[in-house]
Formats: structure tokens, C-alpha cells, sequence
């Protein structure tokens, strides 16, 4: 028991690759795209279309950028697309 909590501690005092900052961008010829970009994108485009803040568990993010097009799907449900 008090192995697991020094290592906990350790992790906690270092950082994990749970809790590092993260940059991810998608990069397709001469355009960029950060995914954070993308999900409030798709978000948007999800409450525009009825959808409920409240209603977000799942979301399922396919990109194509040789198409132009982000598609996804939120909880199995709704799908939608948004430009790369």
C-alpha cells in the first residue's frame, strides 16, 4: 500500500502523459487543422442541429482531408460533416 502511494505521488509531483499538455494538428498539403479546432467545430455544427450541450457522451471523429470533409457521429445517433 505505501508503494502504490509514493509512486502516486511521483506520478502526481512529475506529471503523466494523462495530464501533459497536448498539441495535435492534422496536416494535408498546404492546410492545418488542430483538433481542438475540429471539436468545437463539430460541436457547433451539433448544436445547430438540435443537439443538447447536456447530451455529449460519445463522439466519433473521421477525417478525410484528401475530401475536404471531417465527418462524425455523436452518441451512435446524429451524424454530420464540417469541412477540413
Amino acid at each position: 500500500m505505501a508503494r502504490q502511494s509514493s509512486v502516486k505521488r511521483a506520478i502526481e509531483a512529475t506529471g503523466s502523459f494523462a495530464t501533459a499538455q497536448k498539441n495535435i494538428v492534422v496536416q494535408y498539403q498546404n492546410r492545418d487543422k488542430k483538433t481542438d479546432e475540429i471539436l468545437l467545430q463539430i460541436k457547433e455544427d451539433a448544436l445547430s442541429k438540435g443537439f443538447s450541450e447536456a447530451d455529449f457522451a460519445k463522439i466519433d471523429v473521421y477525417i478525410k482531408p484528401e475530401d475536404n470533409k471531417i465527418f462524425y457521429v455523436v452518441n451512435d445517433k446524429l451524424n454530420g460533416s464540417i469541412d477540413f
